[in-house]
């Protein structure tokens, strides 16, 4: 059984019933759950998850009210189990850092990549593949589910 974090570029597709990858994504989750794998979420997920839904849709968000994102949050969160952001990710998010000279924005994926080291997670479910070839992290679009 794997165990696969869930990006937020994929929870933001499947609550996005018109997104071009909507069905990708929903029907990558349900096959990795019916095989058996383990489906986990972050809370840094769910921060940029929330960023986005209620960003204006003028600036590339959802445009959802508050309330709104608090309800799919709750469901992701009734859905997934969520692991800690303990003490421990700190560390390793900034050895993978320095040792790879990661710099601007980037430096967000390395946090989730410190995350699944931590926690032993063995695969990173994403849109974004290329953006985890650095770390040698088994990124893996919805497509190759």
């Amino acid at each position: 059984m794997a165990r696969y974090l869930l990006d937020a570029n994929v929870l933001l597709r499947a609550a996005a019933p018109k997104s071009a990858h909507h069905a990708a994504a929903v029907e990558s989750i349900k096959r990795l759950l019916a095989r058996g794998d383990e489906v986990l979420l972050v809370p840094q997920v769910l921060v940029e998850f929330w960023s986005v839904a209620t960003r204006p849709v003028d600036v590339n968000g959802y445009g959802w009210s508050a309330k709104d994102a608090e309800a799919k949050v709750a469901e992701l969160l009734r859905q997934f189990p969520l692991l800690p952001e303990g003490p421990p990710v700190f560390p390793e998010w900034l050895r993978l850092v320095t040792r790879y000279g990661i710099i601007g924005k980037q430096v967000h994926d390395a946090r989730l990549v410190a995350q699944l080291n931590v926690h032993g997670v063995t695969h990173l479910l994403t849109f974004n593949v290329a953006d985890f070839q650095p770390y040698g992290t088994l990124a893996v679009s919805p497509e190759q589910v």
